[in-house]
């Protein structure tokens, strides 16, 4: 089945859906008042540094102060990671740099005095309570390029396997380059002719120029360039050869993919359509359901086993049980099969939600060392195609695999959803019977206090229920006990684990 970009626009909300083989495998959201900071470029105020932590907090004009360690302000690391829409370098390439310009003598308040201005890019969006993620070391992407305008390198994506291209790339780039930068070059120049990839250089370097002129007029903190929207981004990164079709929904969308189709890739003007139908592109073609199933805490394998997604502020746990599936031939067996069929549902709910930062994998014990060989082959083949830079540990004799997953945007479940005002987030509420026995106990610290003969309790009216029913005989012993009448007054407007104790 063919690989297929699907974009779907309405009112002040684009909507992304890559999908391989029919199955939707990365989604990208962007709101027009809820805009993602990352490739933004800033002119930013120092206003703390930690010598303690070798960071620093600068003020970008965010509603909470950007992060910027030591590492970020010396020219020891590159950011670009070839084909992710974001910020991030290959491996290699950071190693080289690193080499390269690592001095150990280079801290922080060496670098950095508060109230120095400087020039920053967003390399990780404000997640929850923390604030943007920002380095010195601007990166900009183009179609085939990436310039980078505070190191001097020049790489080559790794996918572009031919050495003989790797070469012809390498010296073209050597050739156009300017005094000081680099380039990463990415896996769509595999092919293009020399005058093609001159002219996105030469774009490139004189964005570059703008901005360093812009700078010094601009007071900090200013915005200094704001990256591409969803859709611009999304053809530049996304629409490569291996995509067979790209369909929109929307007539101007539509258009403005055909211009970048026709600037470069006019072979390719047929695999974009404008979509017509008069069923909502998503529900048409199943993507909303699979939205709605992300967001889902529990994710049935094809078998009948099945995976708990768990998500906190620190790490997220995936669990995995065999649930209805039990087998044909012995435990061992079941367990294995489950655990393969796992690991490539595993890999696809975290492409498909993003998930980042630190993971922990609990496969079903295996006893066979054989078994656990395998399972963490094929979670490390399956791997491979994910994007975004993975890292992962052997599986443990009880099966537990830690793996780190890099991100640089909010997972979709934070992006689409909001902790429940009522629980706070926490997934749980105090029973009903918890919270009566807690009125009972705040009755009896206060019955001292208050002077009238009638205590009134004001509370929800689930809770006012239970009272009145199940624990109506203990509230009548404790009416003796306190020698006070307790009337319970139901309050639908409060929260089921709140209530009130007053005289009357």
């Amino acid at each position: 089945m063919p690989n297929e970009l699907i974009i779907n626009v309405t009112v002040g909300e684009t909507r992304v859906a890559r999908l391989e083989n029919g199955v939707v495998s990365e989604f990208f959201i962007d709101r027009a008042n809820e805009r993602p900071v990352v490739g933004n470029i800033y002119k930013g105020k120092v206003v703390r540094v930690l010598p303690g932590m070798q960071a620093a907090f600068v003020d970008i004009g965010l509603d909470r102060t950007a992060f910027m360690h030591a590492s970020d302000v010396v020219d020891n690391l590159a950011r670009m990671e070839e084909d992710v829409i974001g910020t991030n370098i290959t491996d290699d390439v950071k190693a080289a740099i690193s080499k390269k310009h690592v001095k150990s003598e280079r801290y922080i308040e060496n670098l950095l005095k508060d109230g120095k201005e400087i020039v920053v890019q967003v390399e990780k969006d404000p997640m929850g309570t923390k604030g943007a993620r920002v380095t010195g070391h601007i990166s900009l992407p183009g179609r085939y390029l990436v310039y980078m305008p505070t190191i001097d390198h020049i790489g080559i994506s790794r996918r572009i396997g031919n050495d003989e291209e790797r070469d012809r790339l390498k010296k073209l780039i050597m050739k156009i380059r300017g005094a000081s930068g680099g380039f990463i070059v990415r896996t769509v120049s595999q092919g293009v002719g020399d005058r093609e990839l001159k002219a996105d250089a030469e774009f490139l370097m004189k964005m570059w120029k703008d901005l360093e002129k812009k700078e010094p007029s601009v007071k900090a903190p200013a915005l200094l360039r704001e990256e591409l929207d969803l859709i611009s981004r999304v053809v530049r990164d996304l629409f490569t050869s291996d995509i067979d079709k790209v369909v929109i929904d929307d007539q101007d969308a539509y258009e403005r993919v055909l211009d970048f189709v026709n600037e470069y890739m006019p072979r390719q003007r047929n695999v974009v359509e404008l979509y017509t139908g008069s069923e909502p592109i998503f529900d048409a073609l199943g993507i909303e359901i699979e939205i709605t199933r992300a967001l889902g805490q529990k994710v049935w394998l094809k078998s009948g086993g099945y995976i708990i997604i768990e998500q906190t502020e620190a790490l997220t746990a995936i669990d995995v049980n065999t649930g209805r599936f039990v087998g044909r031939r012995n435990v061992e067996d079941t367990i294995l099969k489950t655990n393969l069929e796992a690991v490539k549902e595993i890999v696809y709910q975290l492409r498909l939600r993003d998930i980042g930062g630190i993971i922990i994998l609990d496969f079903i014990d295996m006893t066979r060392q054989a078994n656990r060989t395998k399972v963490y082959n094929t979670l490390r083949e399956a791997l491979k195609d994910d994007k975004a830079r993975t890292t992962i540990t052997k599986i443990s004799e009880i099966g537990l695999v830690e793996m780190t997953r890099k991100r640089t945007r909010e997972d979709l479940r934070r992006q689409l959803t909001n902790p429940c005002h009522y629980c706070e987030g926490k997934g749980y509420l105090k029973s009903p019977t918890t919270v009566c026995y807690e009125i009972f106990r705040e009755l009896m610290r206060e019955a001292t206090e208050i002077k009238s003969k009638q205590i009134v309790v004001t509370c929800h009216p689930n809770i006012a229920s239970v009272l009145y029913d199940e624990e109506r005989n203990s509230l009548e012993k404790l009416e003796i006990k306190l020698g006070k009448r307790i009337v319970v007054e139901a309050s639908p407007d409060s929260h089921i684990e709140q209530f009130d104790i007053a005289g009357k």
